[in-house]
């Protein structure tokens, strides 16, 4: 099986990713195959425009009420902007994954 080697955010995060302030990135099991170890373009949603590459750390599963202030700064925003961002995204999703990255 290949693994991802691409990822997107939106385009309000991307300043974010590009400067290091957020380090992880919070996903439903769809997008829960990414390796630890492996190079990943990052890429504008709304735009497919790339704009940096990340190193995958880790991929850890985790329940939406386990999101904890540490995941918020990680994500550099308040915790309860993070989770409101979250249910807006996955609705009546419960697990997800904490996919940890720093960039390359």
């Amino acid at each position: 099986m290949t693994h991802p080697s691409k990822i997107t955010f939106f385009d309000w995060l991307i300043p974010y990713v590009e400067s290091g302030k957020k380090t992880i990135t919070i996903r439903d099991e769809t997008e829960s195959h990414y390796v630890p170890g492996t190079i990943v373009e990052v890429y504008v949603l709304e735009t497919d425009r790339k704009v940096c590459n990340i190193e995958i750390v880790s991929v850890v599963p985790i329940t939406f009420d386990e999101i904890s202030a540490v995941h918020a700064e990680q994500e550099h925003m308040e915790l309860p902007k993070l989770k409101q961002v979250i249910k807006d995204i996955y609705p009546d999703i419960d697990k997800l994954y904490v996919i940890s990255y720093k960039l390359v």
